[in-house]
């Protein structure tokens, strides 16, 4: 029969009807990645610029308090704290955005995100709190971020 697309070995005049079902689920399954894709990078734009004016008001509020200027190791690790999450907040924003143009997550970049977490986690440890298994664990993931994005690369 002309026009119809087979499905299965079946050429009758359903099987057109069940491929314009198809397509039609396609598009609106497609439409509505778009929007929560959309959505989600117009959210995440909202917390990595509230995020990035939270930085700024504390940089400002530790170097204006006494001593002027000087930072001390607990302030130090908040900044970084805080200037890694916005980084990461940039990268999450650069893998939906990725994901919205070629409708495909980069492994690469979800790699970046995932070393960018585990090195704040590192800078922000407090080795006291911690046994050795958990510093051991944390030391594994590093290995195997680090392994898995040497593989990535050079398979590129």
């Amino acid at each position: 029969m002309q026009g119809c697309l087979p499905m299965h070995g079946d050429s009758g005049p359903l099987s057109m009807e069940s491929a314009n079902k198809k397509t039609v689920l396609d598009r609106a399954i497609g439409k509505f990645e778009r929007v929560v894709v959309v959505s989600l990078i117009i959210m995440m734009m909202g917390v990595v610029a509230l995020s990035t004016l939270e930085l700024g008001w504390i940089i400002v509020k530790d170097i204006i308090t006494p001593p002027i200027i000087l930072l001390g190791l607990d302030e130090l690790h908040e900044i970084f704290g805080v200037f890694l999450l916005v980084l990461i907040g940039i990268e999450l924003l650069e893998t939906v955005k990725g994901y919205l143009k070629d409708n495909v997550v980069h492994v690469e970049i979800v790699l970046e995100v995932a070393l960018i977490a585990i090195a704040r986690k590192v800078i922000l440890l407090d080795l006291s709190k911690y046994d050795g298994l958990s510093i051991l664990a944390v030391a594994a993931i590093i290995i195997a971020l680090a392994g898995a994005f040497y593989v990535q690369r050079r398979a590129r």
